[in-house]
């Protein structure tokens, strides 16, 4: 600002100042505003139009050494402006993680002349491009690098792949993605085999061409393929035809007991009988049995995708957890995929998404699944306890989280923090709409089996609010006063009074639900076997050495703390998460050597020394813990209703 001359008077020098000040302040406002409108994408908003013909796309899928997917598209296309979009809110992942950083190489070109194309400015997904006169069809080529490292988890191996059509696609943007036709086929490694929701036009040698499919169904429809596949009838002599179609690292890890075959077409039976319904034409259970392959379970209408260790049927009787991934996935085609939160609903896969009820969409779906794997016979009526038990415990002594957020709040953390690892879980907390959500409807599930005597449960509300309009796969959206409505007319109660408390307020009461079911949480010196199995599959991703009920620690197979229990002895102490544990009491650590010193700590004053590595040095917390080795339990109350052995027994 340039200084006022001293001749001027005071009143005068007040007037140019104020005049001075305003206009300098519209300036800048006019900037801001400027700024603000240039600074957003120019993305045409999408439309319910149908898009004039059909994309054709084809994936060359057979570059198993390298792992790059080779893509080209033909797209329909008219003079002017076109923007390409790449999917970046991909359903089931509920954050806009779209893999845009592991597309390569893409050229556009039109009667065979390149066409040149610009990112949008502000928008990393989008692509736009002119097309000249004259040009009736786009051709776009592209790579997507697949993640080649263990800590990514493969896409691909010499053996199998999964592949998921939203990461090798384009499509225009200006549609609803129902609206675009695609005509997708696939290249495979020689010889190998696929399963997918998808139907088969023809097929030679290794290439498969599909029949022609909307966009959105094409996305909601990925491909396991592998040298070593077998496909299992999981609904003989049923209307709807259901598959277990298995990819696995050896042809002895396809191999199923009749008694497996039994509980996993007991799972189908069991979620009919529960629905009510069924909303798919067919549906495939698309399952990687490897140690190579990256796990997964993503939910989708007429598929899922589910991948475990390589011993899932071989190792059988050691591996009760994660046997309710399955009926998770399975549980989604209901309850995520025909029924969604209205927020979660987009016209096409680049509009934000918002997931206020994933305590409904993700926590019912967690809930069921633990349900239907019981029911099933997948696990015994024991392990169903003895898994409920561990997230109970958690609940109850392992979230200090809800001191400061809610449970809603946390449907937050996969926009967030990505699904990437926090250094202080039991504080900041992870997507505990999940497990969190899971206990609250058991509380709901004991509540109206109270409220009517034992007459209805939770049961009737599947059956009233995902069981509508057998055999439609047509998404259903729903509100937080729906699922109100549902409830109340299954048994009539303050049902929102009691779900704000659950998920809007801090410190919810979510252990409340299994002493309401006629059982009590208690801790003991002794692992239930459950526990003892989940503790010890080195191969699998939900390996850890539990020790979060006494001293406050988890810990991986080499001894990395992955979480410290806030305010619990550990942290009290000054361990820190990302520390290596390499010796108990002057001896080298081992979960055993732990253990033991834990035991003998109950009879003794003195403090656990535990010699810990961390950014280069070595330092010894003493951890003043005299409590004893606790792990979690579940015993019948006395006198009360047995309504959780009544939750986990098979429907007739």
């Amino acid at each position: 600002m340039s200084r006022v001359p001293t001749s001027v008077s005071t009143a005068s020098n007040h007037r140019r100042f104020s005049r001075l000040a305003l206009a300098v302040a519209m300036a800048l406002a006019g900037g801001a505003a400027f700024g603000q409108q240039t600074r957003t994408d120019t993305v045409p908003p999408p439309q319910d139009t149908p898009y004039s013909g059909t994309v054709t796309l084809h994936v060359d899928a057979s570059d198993t050494a390298q792992g790059i997917f080779r893509v080209h598209e033909t797209i329909p296309v008219k003079a002017g402006a076109l923007t390409l979009l790449y999917p970046q809110w991909i359903p089931g992942d509920h954050s806009p993680t779209g893999p845009i950083n592991m597309l390569a190489g893409l050229k556009l070109s039109a009667n065979g002349k390149p066409l040149m194309w610009k990112r949008d400015e502000y928008n990393v997904y989008a692509f736009h491009v002119d097309i000249p006169d004259g040009v009736s069809a786009l051709d776009v080529s592209f790579q997507y690098m697949s993640g080649r490292t263990d800590s990514e988890g493969f896409e691909i191996t010499d053996l199998m792949m999964d592949m998921e059509w939203s990461k090798v696609s384009l499509y225009p943007a200006g549609y609803f993605s129902r609206d675009i036709t695609f005509a997708p086929s696939v290249t495979l490694a020689r010889g190998w085999q696929l399963g997918t929701a998808l139907e088969t036009a023809s097929q030679s040698g290794d290439t498969v061409t599909f029949k022609p499919v909307t966009y959105n169904n094409l996305v909601d429809s990925p491909i396991y393929a592998g040298q070593y596949f077998k496909r299992v009838d999981l609904n003989p002599g049923g209307d709807t035809p259901v598959h277990l179609d298995i990819v696995a690292d050896a042809p002895k890890y396809l191999e199923i007991t009749p008694e497996q075959l039994k509980v996993h077409r007991a799972l189908v039976t069991q979620a009919v009988k529960l629905f009510g319904s069924h909303h798919y034409d067919h549906y495939d259970f698309l399952f990687s049995l490897s140690d190579q392959l990256g796990g997964n379970g993503t939910e989708h209408h007429q598929s899922s995708e589910n991948g475990l260790g390589a011993d899932y049927f071989t190792a059988w009787s050691d591996s009760a957890p994660g046997r309710d991934l399955l009926p998770h996935e399975y549980t989604h085609s209901w309850n995520g995929k025909f029924r969604r939160p209205a927020d979660l609903w987009t016209p096409n896969f680049n509009v934000p998404m918002g997931d206020s009820l994933l305590w409904v969409y993700e926590g019912q779906t967690q809930y069921w699944g633990y349900v239907l794997t019981a029911r099933s016979g997948m696990w015994t009526p024991e392990q169903f306890r003895d898994a409920l038990a561990m997230e109970t415990a958690n609940y109850q002594i392992n979230r200090a989280g809800f001191q400061w957020r809610t449970l809603e709040d946390t449907t937050n953390d996969p926009t967030a923090a990505r699904r990437s690892s926090l250094p202080y879980r039991s504080w900041q907390m992870s997507e505990d709409y999940y497990s969190g959500g899971q206990m609250m409807w058991l509380e709901v599930d004991a509540k109206l089996r109270a409220l009517t005597r034992d007459q209805k449960s939770l049961d009737d509300f599947a059956r009233t609010f995902f069981g509508v309009d057998n055999g439609s796969y047509v998404t259903k959206t729903y509100t937080f006063d729906d699922v109100v409505a549902a409830l109340n007319s299954v048994a009539p109660y303050d049902w929102a009074g009691f779900l704000h408390a659950h998920v809007d307020a801090l410190n919810p009461p979510l252990v409340d639900g299994v002493e309401a079911t006629g059982w009590k949480l208690v801790y003991t010196d002794q692992e239930s076997e459950y526990e003892k199995q989940y503790n010890s599959r080195p191969q699998s991703s939900r390996h850890l050495y539990n020790f979060a009920w006494s001293i406050g620690l988890t810990m991986t197979d080499k001894g990395e703390v992955n979480d410290v229990r806030w305010d619990g002895p550990a942290f009290k102490a000054g361990v820190s998460t990302g520390a290596t544990l390499v010796a108990v009491n002057g001896h080298d650590y081992s979960s055993d050597v732990l253990k033991n010193a834990i035991a003998a700590a109950k009879n003794s004053s003195a403090p656990i020394q535990l010699l810990f590595k961390y950014q280069g040095g070595y330092r010894t917390v003493p951890v003043d813990y005299h409590g004893g080795l606790k792990y979690p339990h579940l015993v019948r109350v006395e006198g009360t209703p047995d309504y959780l052995d009544e939750i986990a027994a098979p429907r007739k």
